[in-house]
């Protein structure tokens, strides 16, 4: 592949997107994409990546900032076209007609449709389900008529959200390979890529460029370039250094107390923590993996997530959870179990129990404080609305209500208080 080259093909500058007018998703992002680059937008759920990507495409507007799309080389106008996670094929149309439908909104001749169509599910290995629906087609299959769709209207720049996510490992690494063989060789059209992962040897394999957002709010907090040559080997010591490399800065304490408060899942936030929704079975099977013999209490974060086969997504909530809880520390790419989490994995099910419930009301504000009104109150009862509307001051209603189950869910486990669904209330029956 040649060198990237330094024309513009689109400019974010200062893009700021609230939900509901209230909840900051991105923050002050500046993005350019040059003529002749795969650039990766890297970072966990949440992170506004998705967000980003859809305000390039035009599908929402961002709140303030703005996004520029400076002319071709050839002096035409950059157009964007968008390949989504969920495939969004229509069901009752052909692979044919799928492809054809953006072709149809631009009012292409029929002729002219077909010709393009059946020239772009060639490309894309589907020669021959031109009539099949997409209920026959496997989630591959599916994938490459959406991939099919949005290559036939010739767009300047191909938008990607999270597009093998839905696919199993196997389909998702042959349609990987598929579509940097057609771009290395040129033959989409296309003049750069811009996707959306959260898949960190995905985005290795696969970039030029990497932009890593923080979370809550979105912010590109590093830029990497990656000089490795295409086809990229995941067993070199080079793409492993690399990976090495972001999982570290993934998972890089905050070193100021401004960045403490921006990072939902670190200390220091008081009840405005952001919680995800980790269920303590896979807390529990974490720290069995981790003080294991094939970890002996101290995982290398790429190590463990191959060992679980886990996505880097789906690891560092756990993790970071774990750390919250005083249970895990988080350095520079490597989790470490604290004695206490030592102690929690060789004691029975009773014991588990009491640890969780200790360091539950001791490090998580939230659960401190509902234990706290509930043990001030001579009836040890509060509706769990008090507190749902405390959280909504602090973050939006969805962020709230994931916060609060979590809290639940926790409880539940250690038996610190109780909640009643139907009442929507929260007790001291039979407490830790």
């Amino acid at each position: 592949m040649t060198a990237i080259d330094d024309r513009h093909l689109v400019d974010v500058k200062n893009v700021r997107h609230l939900y509901g007018g209230e909840h900051l998703v991105l923050d002050d992002v500046d993005l350019t994409l040059f003529d002749n680059e795969i650039v990766g937008l890297l970072g966990r759920s949440g992170s506004g990546k998705s967000t980003l990507l859809r305000s390039i495409a035009g599908l929402i507007h961002p709140t303030s900032g703005e996004v520029k799309f400076p002319r071709t080389s050839d002096g035409r106008p950059t157009t964007v076209s968008m390949v989504f996670q969920t495939f969004a094929l229509f069901p009752w149309l052909t692979v044919q007609q799928n492809v054809e439908v953006g072709l149809e909104a631009k009012r292409v001749s029929p002729e002219q449709r077909r010709r393009r169509a059946l020239a772009a599910i060639d490309l894309i290995g589907l020669d021959g389900f031109e009539n099949a629906y997409p209920k026959e087609l496997s989630g591959g299959m599916r994938q490459r008529v959406g991939l099919a769709r949005a290559l036939v209207v010739d767009p300047t720049v191909l938008l990607m959200d999270e597009p093998f996510s839905a696919l199993d490992v196997l389909t998702a690494e042959t349609l990987r390979t598929d579509l940097l063989d057609l771009w290395c060789e040129g033959r989409m059209g296309i003049k750069s890529i811009l996707m959306v992962t959260h898949n960190i040897e995905e985005a290795v394999l696969m970039c030029d460029r990497i932009l890593v957002f923080s979370s809550n709010p979105g912010r590109i907090v590093a830029e990497i370039k990656v000089d490795l040559p295409q086809p990229r080997n995941r067993l070199h010591p080079a793409f492993r250094r690399m990976v090495d490399d972001i999982y570290a800065r993934m998972t890089q304490r905050p070193t100021s107390a401004d960045d403490k408060s921006r990072d939902g899942l670190f200390p220091g936030m008081g009840i405005g923590m952001v919680l995800p929704r980790v269920s303590t079975n896979i807390m529990a099977g974490l720290i069995e993996a981790v003080s294991g013999p094939a970890f002996g209490g101290q995982a290398h974060l790429p190590d463990l997530a191959t060992a679980l086969q886990y996505e880097a997504d789906e690891l560092f909530p756990i993790a970071e959870v774990l750390q919250l809880l005083r249970l895990a520390e988080l350095d520079g790419g490597d989790l470490r179990l604290t004695s206490a989490a030592r102690k929690y994995a060789d004691a029975d099910v009773d014991g588990r129990k009491q640890l969780f419930a200790q360091h539950l009301i001791s490090y998580v504000p939230l659960a401190n404080h509902i234990r706290r009104v509930l043990n001030e109150r001579s009836s040890h009862q509060a509706p769990a609305g008090r507190f749902r509307d405390e959280l909504e001051d602090l973050m939006s209603e969805k962020d709230a209500d994931q916060t609060l189950k979590a809290v639940i869910n926790w409880a539940r486990y250690g038996e610190a208080f109780a909640y009643d669904e139907g009442a929507d209330l929260f007790s001291l029956d039979d407490p830790a």
